[in-house]
């Protein structure tokens, strides 16, 4: 148990810097002493190389992964009377990148295995109004490519991706952000590529989409005092696109690292599937980056999420709840109509989910300790393991 008393952190940014840090310094020096704190070189720089990274042409950094969403979707001329899918169980910045644009949300169910959007529960969804479908690239693991561009091509649909979660991810052959019309990600210092603040970026093969995103993020300027659309102030920052230049190329390191702890994971919590402690099924193999590690807490454990979350808690063992009220269920959002009971298996896993640690320098025995600590918990007393 000192493993455990030591306390185990969800994500623990400190070790992953504390690697590079050399580095990284001497990134943000490099901008102090160029001072091009908006859309300098870095900016571009990054752009070019995650771009590069994620299989496509063109990267359009941003302030954040919700005005990725917006503009990327004003960009891709989705707007005002247009109809977009979405799931229901996904962080509200996908809503209200979708409500920004000025379209209408459509929210539908999603697998209760993978936790990633239903494309049959999409397919009843479909009207004449509707453009677009956003699928949700969830815990870093990526919807079914192929299925999704059947699914489009068959209902006539743009695909914009929420890669969020999913940087340099990968499923049938497809990078996440190589797959739709356009695609947005977050660097959220937590992301598996992530900044010492708020940023996002737009990805996109189409030239006209890109050239439309750059004047969107900048007042909606070509040059300066000289405005063509009606956009916004949200560019990426140049001293983080130089702190993220300088971690990209760690990240496919860092996200391999990621899956072998989760293969440990599965390994370790196999014994516990008779106790209702069930992983969100990974379909997409390596190419799953975890983002996060998600476990159920089925009907069949003896105790709820809430009170083994309460537990873990107690012997210093961070965990998270990604999402525990799904977006049709929030409180800002009542106006759109919906109610509970609309999306049965998105309440269920809203209900059930837990995510454990997960971070790149997660070691073995910290594995095995949150482990054997869910283990105890689900087969003792609460009340003997506060004291622990």
């Amino acid at each position: 148990m000192n493993q455990i008393n030591q306390g185990i952190p969800f994500v623990d940014l400190k070790l992953q810097h504390q690697s590079i840090q050399t580095q990284l310094e001497q990134a943000i020096q490099a901008v102090l002493e160029q001072g091009d704190f908006i859309l300098g070189q870095a900016v571009s720089d990054f752009e070019a190389a995650f771009a590069s990274a994620s299989g496509v042409d063109y990267g359009i950094g941003v302030a954040s992964g919700t005005d990725a969403i917006a503009l990327g979707l004003e960009a891709c001329n989705i707007g005002v009377g247009d109809e977009v899918i979405l799931p229901a169980n996904t962080f509200v910045a996908t809503l209200i990148g979708v409500l920004r644009a000025g379209a209408k949300p459509v929210f539908v169910d999603c697998d209760p295995q993978t936790a990633l959007i239903d494309l049959q529960a999409a397919a009843k969804a479909i009207t004449p109004q509707t453009k677009a479908i956003i699928p949700v690239h969830l815990y870093g693991q990526m919807v079914s490519p192929k299925q999704l561009l059947d699914f489009a091509d068959t209902y006539n649909l743009l695909i914009f991706e929420d890669a969020a979660q999913a940087h340099l991810a990968a499923r049938d052959g497809y990078q996440a952000g190589a797959v739709g019309t356009a695609a947005a990600f977050s660097f959220y210092p937590s992301k598996n590529l992530g900044a010492f603040g708020d940023g996002g970026m737009v990805l996109t093969k189409d030239s006209n989409i890109a050239k439309k995103m750059l004047l969107l993020r900048n007042y909606g300027s070509s040059q300066k005092y000289f405005h063509i659309e009606s956009g916004t102030n949200s560019r990426l920052d140049t001293l983080q696109a130089a702190v993220l230049r300088e971690k990209l190329p760690y990240l496919t390191k860092w996200n391999s690292d990621r899956y072998q702890i989760a293969q440990q994971y599965n390994r370790e919590l196999a014994p516990l599937a008779s106790a209702g402690i069930i992983p969100i099924q990974n379909h997409s193999g390596i190419g799953h980056i975890y983002h996060l590690y998600v476990v159920k807490i089925d009907d069949s454990c003896p105790l709820n999420r809430q009170q083994i979350q309460a537990e873990l808690s107690a012997l210093k063992i961070q965990t998270g709840i990604h999402y525990p009220i799904p977006c049709h269920l929030q409180p800002a959002f009542t106006n759109l109509g919906y109610q509970l009971g609309d999306f049965p298996q998105a309440e269920k896993l809203a209900k059930q989910i837990l995510s454990l640690p997960m971070y790149p320098g997660l070691s073995n025995s910290q594995i095995q300790a949150v482990v054997t600590a869910i283990a105890s918990i689900v087969s003792s007393e609460p009340q003997q393991l506060l004291s622990v």
